[in-house]
C-alpha cells in the first residue's frame, strides 16, 4: 500500500489504453462508412462504441478499485485533477471549432456567396442570384435551395425546455456535493438521481426534436450548412450529455456503497465538473443556435 503523505502509485501494465485507442478508430471508420453511404458503417460504428463502452466501464472499474484499495497517495489527486481540467479544456476546444465553423458560415462565408464584400466577383460568377440569408442551405446549384427548403425549430418550445432542464440539474448537482462535503447522505442520494433524472429526460426531449425536425421540418443533417452545423453541435453535446448521464449512474451506486467521504470524493466532483461544462456549451448553444 502507498504512503499517502510522499509515495506515488506506479500502475501496473494496462491493456485499456490500447483496447481505447482501437475502439475509437474503430467508431470514427464507422462513422465516417456511414456518412458516406456505406451499409456497413453503422454495424462498425456500434462495435466501436461497444469497445468503448467496455474499455471505459474497465477501465474506471480498475482506478475504482485501486482507490478503494487505499494505494493512492495526494500526488495521485492531484495528478487526477490536473486530468480532468485539462481533459475539459480540450472539450473546451472540441465545441470550439464547431462554434467556429458556425460563425464562419455565417458571419463570413454566406455573406461573400451572396455577393456582400470580396464575394461580389463570386456571387456574379457563380452564384448570380443567390441571397445571404440565414439559415440557409446553400446554393440551388450545389444541391441546396435558396428558397430555404426546411423549417427551423423556434427557441421558445423544446429547446427552451431542455434548457431549464439542464439548468436545474446544475442546482441538483451543486446541492449534491454540498450535501457530500456536510456528510448528508440522504440529500446526495436525491440530488444526484434528481440529476440523472433530468439529464435522461433532455436526451428523450432532444430525440423527440430530432424525429420532429426530420419528419415535419424537413431539417436534416444533409441541410446544406445549416443542417450539418446544427446535428453536429446538438448531436455531440447530446452525445456528452449521455455520457454523463452514464457517469452519473455508476456515481450514484458508488455513493449507495458508501464510496466517498466529505473529504475524499474527487470521483464525485470530477462527473460534477463535466456536467457543469455540458451545462455551459448548451447555454452557448442555445444562444448562438436557436435564439440568434
Amino acid at each position: 500500500m502507498a504512503d499517502t503523505k510522499s509515495d506515488y502509485f506506479v500502475p501496473h501494465g494496462s491493456p485499456w489504453p490500447i483496447v481505447a485507442s482501437v475502439s475509437m478508430f474503430v467508431m470514427a471508420l464507422g462513422g465516417a462508412l456511414w456518412l458516406n453511404g456505406s451499409d456497413a458503417g453503422r454495424t462498425v460504428l456500434l462495435l466501436g462504441l461497444a469497445g468503448l463502452t467496455f474499455m471505459m466501464f474497465g477501465w474506471l472499474g480498475t482506478v475504482i478499485r485501486e482507490n478503494i484499495a487505499g494505494l493512492y497517495s495526494g500526488w495521485v489527486d492531484r495528478s487526477f485533477r490536473q486530468g480532468m481540467a485539462w481533459f475539459i479544456f480540450s472539450e473546451v476546444m472540441f465545441f470550439f471549432g464547431f462554434f467556429g465553423a458556425l460563425f464562419y458560415a455565417r458571419v463570413l462565408a454566406v455573406p461573400w456567396l451572396g455577393g456582400d464584400g470580396i464575394g461580389e466577383a463570386t456571387n456574379s460568377l457563380l452564384w448570380s442570384g443567390f441571397e445571404s440569408e440565414w439559415p440557409t442551405n446553400g446554393p440551388g446549384e450545389i444541391g441546396g435551395d435558396a428558397e430555404g427548403g426546411f423549417q427551423t425549430i423556434g427557441w421558445s418550445g423544446l429547446p427552451l425546455l431542455n434548457t431549464a432542464l439542464l439548468l436545474t440539474s446544475s442546482v441538483t448537482i451543486t446541492i449534491a456535493h454540498h450535501a457530500l462535503k456536510n456528510n448528508n447522505r440522504r440529500l446526495l442520494n436525491i440530488g444526484t438521481l434528481l440529476t440523472i433524472v433530468l439529464g435522461a429526460v433532455f436526451l428523450y426531449v432532444q430525440a423527440f426534436e430530432y424525429v420532429h425536425a426530420y419528419q415535419d421540418l424537413d431539417l436534416r443533417l444533409s441541410t446544406g450548412i445549416y443542417g450539418s452545423t446544427f446535428f453536429m453541435l446538438t448531436g455531440f453535446h447530446g452525445a456528452h450529455v449521455t455520457l454523463g448521464v452514464i457517469m452519473l449512474v455508476v456515481t450514484y451506486i458508488r455513493i449507495l456503497r458508501g464510496h466517498f467521504t466529505p473529504n475524499e470524493h474527487f470521483g464525485f466532483q470530477a462527473v460534477s465538473w463535466y456536467w457543469h461544462f455540458v451545462d455551459v456549451v448548451w447555454v452557448c448553444l442555445f444562444i448562438f443556435v436557436y435564439v440568434l
